[in-house]
């Protein structure tokens, strides 16, 4: 009988969840009150600022609500402001505000250290093979 262990799926899982543990303890123990997830949506916005909400869910592997409600979050803690369209009023703008820039700025230490954390005694060439694997599985399913 196959073990949950044995399959490949449950070990990338267990992986990821067990990452975003540990990022997310360091980030809290920091004094940092953000989660990742709340980081996450803003890294997005960062790197693109007329992104869409649902687009935002689909990069960030969440479902419309939840971006919604992280989102209102995020305007409540001043991270980010929310605009209405001008030629459409169903849609928002999102900003990054000054206090989300620098959110941003200041969770970027922690990141890297986490992510070296995680990384250590793991080659650049095994990271490098590792995304290939990855890209190959979403290509097969995708």
């Amino acid at each position: 009988m196959e073990k949950l262990n044995d399959i490949i799926f449950y070990s990338i899982e267990k992986s990821i969840k067990t990452y975003r543990q540990f990022a997310q303890k360091n980030i809290s123990k920091a004094g940092i009150e953000i989660t990742i997830d709340q980081w996450l949506v803003l890294k997005t916005i960062e790197e693109d600022n007329s992104i869409s909400q649902k687009d935002i869910a689909t990069k960030t592997f969440k479902d419309v609500a939840s971006i919604t409600r992280i989102i209102e979050l995020l305007v409540q803690k001043g991270y980010l402001s929310r605009n209405l369209k001008s030629q459409d009023r169903r849609r928002f703008d999102l900003t990054l505000t000054k206090e989300g820039n620098t959110i941003i700025d200041k969770m970027q230490p922690y990141i890297q250290i986490n992510r070296t954390q995680a990384l250590k005694n793991i080659t650049d060439e095994e990271i490098k093979n590792l995304h290939s694997i990855l890209s190959r599985i979403t290509a097969n399913i995708s």
